[in-house]
């Protein structure tokens, strides 16, 4: 059980795996204004940065869940490296299917929601986990520009324009699951930058030193294709964002 190795070589370098800046994080835990001591439930938590650094700042416990055993061991190093392993831990394992043993008071998907089936089936796991009033975090996609055809779409990484929503639909699509939109911090277009070309690097470099894996010439063709994809496609039609949820 874990990530393909495309997946991990494309993001070697990340400690976020979605596109959202150190300082984003940073002010979007300080915008939830959460109390010391505060539970959170991250599942597919990738390298553990953002509970991490919130139970460093924030003074937040918790647990985080990814299907990757490379990105596990990152956050469990990153515990370490900020001194907070004695407040948070990391699990290896499918969160598509981790539900906590007591109701914490923030329970995240930032990023995947694949692990639900989508939006709707995300936020109904994370509810399991969640205590009555409690916060629910969910990271996801939306059209910043409605593709103008399928063609457009399939390049946005998507398998149909219906994959994704304008945001306005978006939001009205949590009101619709009965929760309300309580904050949120959205990526610009430099925010998918930064996320984006770091992965060109980080082919590149593992390309330099692994030119005769097995697996050489699917990131080489990755990488000849993806700076156009992006910049043609990608960058100008997909926007990704994070909402603060509580259920009405």
């Amino acid at each position: 059980m874990d990530l393909p190795r495309i997946f991990t070589i494309r993001e070697s370098s990340h400690r976020i795996h979605n596109p959202l800046t150190p300082d984003k994080l940073a002010t979007l835990g300080q915008a939830l204004h959460l109390a010391p001591g505060t539970r959170v439930l991250d599942l597919a938590s990738g390298s553990g940065e953002m509970l991490c650094t919130w139970a460093r700042d924030l003074k937040c416990t918790g647990t985080g869940v990814d299907i990757s055993t490379l990105f596990t061991e990152q956050a469990r190093a990153r515990a370490v490296e900020l001194g907070v392993a004695d407040r948070v831990e990391f699990v290896h394992g499918d969160a598509s299917g981790h539900v906590a043993d007591e109701p914490v008071d923030l329970a995240a998907c930032v990023g995947a929601t694949w692990i639900g089936n989508g939006v709707a089936g995300t936020a109904e796991l994370l509810a399991r986990s969640l205590r009555p009033g409690g916060m629910m975090l969910m990271g996801e996609p939306y059209w910043r520009v409605t593709p103008p055809d399928e063609k457009t779409a399939l390049a946005c990484h998507a398998t149909s324009v219906a994959d994704f929503l304008p945001l306005p639909d978006l939001i009205e699509q949590f009101g619709e699951l009965g929760y309300d939109v309580v904050q949120m911090m959205l990526s610009d277009q430099q925010d998918w930058d930064r996320y984006t070309a770091a992965q060109w690097l980080n082919m590149r470099r593992w390309l330099d030193e692994n030119p005769d894996d097995e697996l050489a010439p699917e990131v080489r063709a990755e990488l000849t294709a993806e700076p156009d994809r992006y910049t043609r496609y990608l960058r100008e039609h997909l926007g990704w964002g994070v909402f603060a949820l509580m259920q009405r």
